[in-house]
């Protein structure tokens, strides 16, 4: 299929708009976590299980999904996405116990890991010779996302004080609008069908060492960004500072962070975007855990922001761009990992609430993670220049 075939604009859009709606459900649950604990009610603990559905549920569709996109193509991951994302909704804004909340978040985490595995290809697809500078634009849309959910739940619930259904109901818009955009349109095929790399070849690049090495640095990356921001309200509680707005602050500076995202992986490239990553979510971490007071607190939320701003979108880039034969699966089992080790971090993150820790401890503790990443980047790096070399 040549490019004319398909329009690559309204596709691309279509993609970015998916992903708000992913997002969306991000900052939504962030903001109604510490309200399910008192009104269903919840244990911090349970209440982590419960939403984290949402993570290990991306990731059984990233994982299932990923092998599938060659097979039944990206149009019908999308698809299915839609129709997930739109049971999960109804579900959730009918949940009063652990198991509605459960299972509607579960729908919703499918959807959003069959986003993931359909539009990570696509957008590749659709820019093979750009393609970290488009994911790290496709992926503008996860914190900005989580800029416009954190924003209307602000109002909708400590503004307004209105009912949290009407909240979780505003997810509807932006599924509506990826809707109509997918509405009526043919898609590309994938790069490694576009490539001619066998199936076979496809499975064997994700057992390559280097391949092997990014996905477990995956589970440490994501667990920084993901966790830290799924539990905000209960991490910043004693800052002083109302945790959904600095939500939105740390999503804000990633989206613009990533839209200008072209011109810093020019200058230094997937492997000096990932370390300068690594260090400085570590000072941001460890920064936000000892200040208090809106002015400090929102100062080490910006350097957390600058540090976890590329690690998603880069890390898919550097799989693409260095082992490109994994293909769809590639980018399929390094984001389910992402969201894999969210579901294992976060009940971790409420256990250690259960038991008295406070926020500012915990975010010491995720610290650690960021530490192990700065070791292994410059370990592989120096490997990999000694290599070219």
């Amino acid at each position: 299929m040549t490019a004319k075939e398909f329009n690559a604009n309204r596709l691309f859009w279509m993609s970015c708009m998916a992903l708000v709606v992913t997002a969306m459900t991000f900052a939504i649950r962030a903001r109604l976590m510490p309200m399910w604990e008192t009104g269903f009610p919840l244990s911090a603990r349970d209440s982590a299980i419960a939403v984290g559905t949402a993570f290990w549920g991306f990731t059984l569709a990233q994982f299932v999904g990923g092998p599938l996109v060659d097979v039944i193509g990206m149009k019908r991951f999308v698809r299915i996405a839609f129709f997930l994302h739109l049971i999960g909704i109804v579900i959730t804004i009918f949940a009063r116990d652990f198991w509605t909340l459960f299972i509607g978040t579960l729908f919703m985490g499918v959807g959003n890991g069959s986003v993931e595995a359909g539009c990570n290809p696509l957008v590749a697809s659709l820019y093979p010779n750009h393609k970290t500078k488009m994911l790290n634009r496709f992926h503008v849309w996860f914190p900005g996302g989580i800029v416009i959910g954190s924003v209307i739940s602000y109002l909708i619930i400590d503004v307004m004080e209105l009912n949290w259904t009407i909240l979780v109901g505003t997810l509807v818009l932006p599924l509506v609008i990826y809707g109509v955009l997918m509405f009526g349109q043919k898609f590309p095929k994938t790069e490694r069908v576009e490539m001619g790399i066998s199936y076979s070849s496809m499975w064997k690049a994700i057992l390559r060492p280097l391949f092997l090495i990014m996905l477990f640095c995956m589970l440490l990356s994501a667990a920084t960004e993901l966790t830290t921001g799924q539990r905000i309200s209960s991490l910043l509680e004693g800052t002083g500072v109302a945790p959904i707005l600095v939500l939105a602050f740390i999503n804000g500076i990633m989206a613009i962070g990533r839209g200008f995202a072209g011109p810093i992986v020019h200058r230094i490239n997937t492997n000096g975007m990932l370390f300068f990553s690594a260090i400085v979510s570590m000072a941001g971490l460890l920064l936000m855990s000892y200040v208090n007071g809106a002015f400090l607190t929102f100062a080490a939320a910006a350097v957390f922001a600058i540090g976890i701003c590329f690690f998603w979108p880069t890390m898919l880039g550097f799989v693409s761009e260095n082992i490109p034969e994994s293909g769809a699966l590639g980018l399929s089992v390094i984001s389910g990992a992402g969201m894999l080790s969210t579901s294992i971090f976060l009940p971790i993150s409420g256990l250690l609430t259960d038991h008295q820790a406070t926020g500012q401890e915990i975010l010491r503790y995720t610290a650690v993670l960021p530490a192990v990443l700065i070791v292994i980047f410059a370990i592989v790096f120096t490997m990999m220049r000694k290599k070219k070399a």
